[in-house]
């Protein structure tokens, strides 16, 4: 092991923080209020699951689904060589998809960490052939492109063993955590390192709160702990935690994993819709990290309708990608990432910078505002089964004079009445191929 040269840093930081687990007293700053505000504008962010695992092609669960040795697992690091790995390539790939940001896998739940970092030889640099950093070329890329970089980090790990045990990975052969003090300082090592060798982090985006879920006591994250340190390490950066729970205090976004905000179709977000940031993430396919006999990639019709209804609940959408163990993204990502790209192109500007609070969604789509604008997204296969028919009504009460109402692509006008209760536009022939149909409202 290399020295904790970090671990000392992070406990002279944090001697004074009083035990809970949340941020007790917690205000946002400015600079945290500003990135709030960025990070609503984004819209659209590109996920990264990329990891040891990859060489597996069974998905990031594999350690634990195949109930691989703590012992065994690390061995795959000695053939990790993504020979095709091009940071240019992908950054390029993602800003061309239309999306701003970046959240990419520093440590998963395996524990192999995809960074150089002083607190663990079993990263990327020292444990395997490839031996270079590659969230210091992302983090490069990103710069030089304009696009934000958050970081994914986890909290359990399925190989030390000084975590304490939870209900994952219980096939791996691991002991009983030794000092899960230890574990803690060995984290805040890690986050130091984050938050102070790659530049500018938008977010640091938590995942693994529920593996201790089933404990008869609450478990102890020492949140208070680690979101305070995160914050005076770079006070703009944002933290995110997936727990699909309501936020907890000092957290400033609230995510979703693989549902729209207030839906909850996957059945695990026990909490309620907050008034924090929004984001869903989403696979692209069925899988996080690459999984190779996973083809079932959502169609570009799909993908676009996801991506609106997000918006449309003042959400932004993460959507996934796992690249292969050469360090390519499978063509069929890339196809994807292309089209929405297209999409974005000629659509952008009713997604992004938007909001989508004056009216819920309906039963035909949803809508998004900004400024004097308003755009209604209408699917086609919701309008059929709505059973709209050639009149749509728009339940929006308001003082502002509706000056004209067009179809965003043509610009062609469209017959509509003001009144009261809301606005009833005449509705053109719609083509049941497309995605996403959307009308402006321009006000007075």
């Amino acid at each position: 092991m290399k020295k904790t040269f970090w671990t000392i840093v992070t406990i002279l930081l944090l001697g004074s923080i009083l035990p809970s687990n949340a941020q007790p007293g917690y205000t946002p700053s400015e600079e945290i209020i500003e990135s709030q505000q960025k990070f609503r504008e984004y819209k659209l962010g590109i996920f990264i699951h990329w990891g040891i695992y990859s060489m597996l092609g069974q998905g990031e669960w594999v350690m634990h689904n195949q109930d691989i040795h703590y012992q065994e697992y690390p061995k795959l690091a000695d053939g990790f060589y993504p020979v095709n790995f091009n940071a240019k390539e992908w950054v390029s790939a993602i800003k061309d998809s239309g999306a701003k940001y970046i959240c990419i896998t520093t440590r998963h739940h395996d524990g192999f960490s995809m960074f150089d970092t002083e607190c663990s030889d079993y990263n990327i640099v020292d444990s395997t052939p490839y031996g270079k950093d590659i969230i210091a070329e992302i983090a490069k890329e990103c710069k030089e492109q304009g696009i934000a970089l958050h970081f994914y980090y986890s909290t359990l790990d399925w190989g030390r063993l000084d975590y304490p045990r939870g209900r994952t990975g219980l096939g791996t052969g691991r002991p009983a955590q030794i000092d899960e003090n230890t574990y803690f300082d060995f984290m805040k090592g890690q986050l130091t390192e984050l938050l102070t060798k790659y530049g500018d982090i938008g977010c640091i985006w938590f995942d693994g709160h529920w593996d201790h879920d089933q404990d008869t006591v609450e478990y102890y994250w020492r949140y208070d702990q680690i979101y305070p340190l995160i914050h005076q390490l770079q006070p703009g950066c944002l933290i995110g935690n997936n727990h699909h729970l309501n936020p907890i205090e000092g957290e400033n976004i609230q995510i979703f994993e693989r549902d729209i905000p207030g839906e909850n179709t996957a059945g695990w977000h026990e909490g309620q819709v907050s008034t924090l940031p929004l984001e869903t993430c989403q696979t692209m396919n069925r899988s996080w990290g690459y999984r190779i006999k996973d083809q079932d990639y959502k169609s570009i019709n799909q993908i676009i309708k996801y991506l609106v209804s997000t918006a449309g609940r003042d959400a932004n959408l993460l959507l996934n990608v796992g690249p292969q163990p050469d360090g390519r993204i499978p063509a069929t990502a890339l196809e994807r990432l292309s089209a929405l790209g297209d999409w974005m192109e000629a659509n952008g500007e009713t997604i992004y910078g938007t909001r989508s609070t004056l009216v819920p969604p309906q039963s035909w789509g949803v809508i998004t505002h900004k400024d004097n604008k308003m755009w209604l997204h209408i699917f086609p296969e919701d309008l059929a089964k709505a059973k709209v028919g050639k009149t749509l009504y728009v339940p929006y009460s308001t003082d502002r004079k509706v000056k004209d109402t067009e179809i965003f692509s043509s610009k062609e006008k469209l017959s509509h009445k003001q009144y009261k209760e809301g606005i009833f536009i005449t509705l053109p022939e719609i083509p049941s191929d497309c995605a996403d149909f959307i009308i402006e409202i321009n006000f007075k």
